[in-house]
């Protein structure tokens, strides 16, 4: 594609569809595939429920949500979803909707008793630390009850020991019929609330209970929730109705599950090896399940992307189908949109296939009609020129043929981010990143990016261009890494001296009439003049090219004057502003070239200044041409006639780039070399590359790029683009977004 075709947008064509009913939905499909028509809506009155399709729309809504549920099963799972690569055209809508109902009651009802088993499982698994975590609190208790008892019935006197049970003797001559037996009860509750269980415990019974806890090794999956969590196994011993009421009650509000123990130890063993066995069943089931369901989502799965193709078509059918009037006495629907002048021969075969398909009688009217709306704006972009119609469309999208300011922004919006970039070393970097990214654009476009990683992606063109210019630049500027290389060829300066001790106070000199073949001199490095002279440089290189770009930019007026017949545009716009322009910083620029070319010394803030104050001052020393006054004092009449309330251009910020690499080489690596030890070199030479990667390639770029963005809208689009045009949105299946539902 010629870049010059964006200059104007597409001729457009508003026209209407006359569409029989019996071929409706295969005509919007067709025109869908080519998606060269915008369709109006021709029913703003009524609601999305009220029209006719709403239904239907309804229905795909409905499958929707089923499909999202499908692949949401799918990803958790942890399965790939792959797809067939065409669309079957012979699925019908009905037979999967039916198709669709099936499969998501089928696979509620396998999730469903997947949650229970896995509960139950869950339940005995908590069941089996609790036998045997409790079983040992038993157990232990026992053998210290037996312990006490030989030692007693050994020696009477280990009753009085500190270790013995109080109120020993007491208890032993109480007649057993009236002892109160101790409850118990057991469970397991999370290892965070233990602390805090057992206070409540305590309080609630004012004392009158035992707990015994032991912290589970690992983490258990709570029956619940299904998450896995920190526990302890509990055995609170309690006297009584009301405490064990309290206790249960506690239990609950705790989140603590409450387990059956069996103080018999043979039941605790026929009871532990119930479980065992009942696991190792359920396991059995649960594994024969997952294999059942995944079988099943690898079925789905198979067919889902071309399933969620096919819902989503038809659902943007319909929902165009519903923008379409009805004509009931006619049986057809009335349809109006917006279409290229060259796609009609494209229109008309699809209209024709669609007839052809659905058996109609009679084949669509497709006939052009007047209008007085403005039409759409389309331009035909590729990979390339799109990002840099997404640059010009962001601040305004154009209004219908106007000129484009696109095919411009190609050239001179990558140019000058170079400008206030400059260094060719950091424009290598960037282009090879640049490079990956355009080497596998296949392979990432049909990849998920993140929001940085896709604007850099869709940016890849525009980021190349700003990478070439970028190194252009910086041999120009003679900055690589802020060091200064000779490159191409022997400087044109020399000391003064032989052993040059005084370059950096008196100064270099010219080596004969020689100069260096291209860009900056690196005998200009380190002098004392270095700044002085290249920030001149830099500014007068930013008047010229500001001037010729908003020059460009009050030219482009002219043309859409001309072509919109505004000749009222032409005298009180484009001519007031050439005068204005070219009266003040065209003089200006004409003065920085004379003053190169001669070698002049002259002060040209001097010149502009007094310009204004003193016109009729002599210049003395600051005259660069003969009757200089007198030009400047037409120039200055012509501009107070002209229009005064022309915005004042604004310089480039072209310096801090170069100044910030001169301190991070300077202050770190530098530094670093001069302290001849290895490990600090190596340390300078990191913090040198964070440095350089972290601000001057990420942070400085984005800085460049924001002040080129400001150029290209302020100081050149603002002389000539309106931008209040609306942008072409033609119906087509593949720009449908992925996620509207």
């Amino acid at each position: 594609m010629a870049t010059m075709e964006l200059f104007r947008s597409e001729a457009m064509q508003l026209v209407q569809l006359i569409v029989p009913a019996e071929s409706a939905h295969d005509t919007i499909s067709y025109l869908g595939e080519i998606g060269l028509l915008q369709f109006r809506d021709l029913n703003k009155d009524q609601s999305l429920f009220q029209r006719t399709y709403a239904n239907q729309v309804k229905r795909c809504g409905e499958m929707s949500r089923k499909l999202r549920f499908f692949k949401d099963q799918i990803n958790k799972a942890g399965l790939i979803a792959s797809s067939r690569p065409v669309l079957d055209k012979e699925l019908d809508l009905d037979e999967l909707e039916t198709k669709l109902d099936d499969m998501e009651k089928e696979l509620l009802e396998m999730n469903q008793n997947n949650e229970k088993l896995m509960r139950t499982r869950n339940e005995l698994v908590e069941l089996q630390l609790v036998l045997r975590m409790a079983g040992d609190f038993f157990t232990d208790a026992q053998s210290s009850a037996a312990y006490y008892q030989r030692g007693l019935e050994e020696s009477p006197s280990i009753g009085e020991s500190m270790d013995s049970p109080l109120l020993l003797e007491q208890e032993m001559q109480t007649d057993p019929s009236k002892v109160v037996r101790l409850g118990f009860v057991t469970g397991l509750v999370a290892k965070a609330k233990a602390m805090t269980f057992e206070r409540i415990l305590f309080r609630a019974t004012r004392g009158n209970m035992f707990l015994k806890q032991a912290p589970i090794d690992a983490p258990v999956v709570d029956p619940a929730t299904g998450e896995k969590v920190e526990k302890v196994v509990f055995v609170v011993f309690f006297a009584g109705e009301r405490a064990r009421m309290k206790i249960m009650k506690i239990c609950e509000a705790f989140g603590a599950n409450r387990y059956p123990f069996p103080e018999d130890v043979g039941k605790q063993r026929q009871m532990m090896a119930e479980v065992s066995q009942r696991l190792s069943e359920l396991q059995l089931t649960i594994d024969m399940g997952e294999e059942h369901r995944t079988s099943v989502l690898n079925s789905i799965g198979y067919q889902l992307e071309q399933w969620i193709v096919l819902v989503r078509r038809e659902k943007a059918v319909y929902h165009t189908l519903n923008m379409l009037s009805v004509d009931v006495t006619r049986k057809c629907l009335i349809a109006e949109a917006w279409c290229p002048v060259f796609a009609k021969p494209r229109i008309q075969d699809a209209l024709h296939r669609a007839a052809m398909d659905s058996n109609a009688q009679v084949g669509t009217i497709f006939q052009p009609i007047q209008t007085k709306e403005s039409p759409p704006t389309y331009f035909k972009t590729n990979k390339f020129t799109d990002v840099f119609q997404e640059i010009v469309d962001a601040y305004g999208i154009a209004n219908y043929q106007e000129a484009n300011p696109a095919p411009f922004t190609i050239v001179t919006f990558p140019f000058l981010f170079a400008i206030m970039f400059g260094d060719w070393g950091h424009g290598i970097l960037m282009l090879i990143a640049c490079l990956a990214l355009i080497v596998n654009e296949k392979k990432l476009g049909s990849q998920k990016l993140g929001d940085i990683m896709e604007m850099a992606y869709g940016g890849r063109y525009c980021i190349l261009l700003m990478a070439m210019f970028s190194i252009y630049t910086g041999l120009i500027y003679n900055e690589f890494f802020s060091v200064n290389l000779s490159l191409f060829g022997k400087s044109a300066f020399k000391c003064r001296s032989p052993d040059c001790s005084d370059d950096s106070t008196a100064g270099l000199i010219q080596d004969g009439h020689r100069v260096y073949p291209f860009g900056v001199d690196p005998a200009w490095h380190g002098t004392r003049t270095e700044l002085p002279f290249l920030n001149s440089l830099k500014m007068k290189l930013s008047i010229l090219l500001g001037v010729v770009q908003m020059f460009v930019g009050i030219i482009l007026s002219y043309f859409n004057a001309r072509f919109f017949s505004l000749p009222l545009n032409v005298w009180y716009e484009f001519i007031p502003q050439m005068l204005f322009l070219g009266s003040l910083f065209g003089y200006l620029s004409i003065l920085i070239v004379i003053k190169w070319v001669t070698g002049s010394q002259a002060d040209l803030y001097h010149v502009m200044i007094y310009m204004f104050l003193s016109p009729t001052d002599d210049l003395a020393d600051n005259q660069l041409f003969p009757g200089q006054n007198v030009v400047q004092i037409i120039l200055l009449l012509i501009a107070m006639v002209a229009v005064p309330w022309m915005l004042l251009p604004k310089p480039l910020i072209i310096l801090a780039h170069a100044q910030l690499s001169a301190v991070f080489y300077e202050r770190v690596m530098l530094n670093a070399v001069e302290t001849g030890n290895i490990i600090a070199i190596i340390i300078g030479f990191f913090v040198f590359a964070c440095a350089t990667v972290g601000v001057l390639m990420i942070m400085e770029t984005l800085s460049a790029f924001l002040h080129a963005l400001r150029l290209h809208w302020v100081e050149f689009q603002n002389k000539f683009y309106k931008g209040e045009g609306y942008k072409f949105a033609p119906f087509s299946f593949y720009r449908l977004d992925v996620d509207d539902e």
